[in-house]
């Protein structure tokens, strides 16, 4: 485990970038790291499905598979890729500040 300054504040993050404390996380950061993830913007639909991920998870709890986000969250697959492209349910959990779902490469 390692630490990082991600929108001016310290976290603690795995080898892969994930956070390792959930507690850490903030909007600011969710911004930062969804530009590392190639997401320029996040709009409404991002927000819907970054705040589904985070109730989801709870307090230490598991990330939310790509299944329970689209059937949660009211966004279908086909959104769910178009709004995080390249293994979305992977990129949810990063910029939601949880750790990576499992199953995930």
């Amino acid at each position: 485990m390692t630490t990082r300054a991600i929108a001016g504040k310290i976290v603690e993050v795995n080898e892969e970038g994930f956070l390792t404390d959930a507690s850490q996380w903030t909007k600011e950061i969710a911004v930062e790291l969804a530009k590392e993830e190639g997401i320029d913007l996040l709009t409404d639909g991002h927000w819907k499905v970054i705040d589904f991920a985070r109730t989801s998870a709870g307090n230490g709890g598991a990330s939310p598979t790509l299944r329970a986000i689209t059937s949660g969250s009211g966004v279908s697959t086909k959104e769910l890729f178009s709004l995080f492209p390249k293994g979305p349910a992977k990129k949810v959990a990063k910029i939601a500040g949880l750790g990576k779902p499992e199953g995930c490469v």
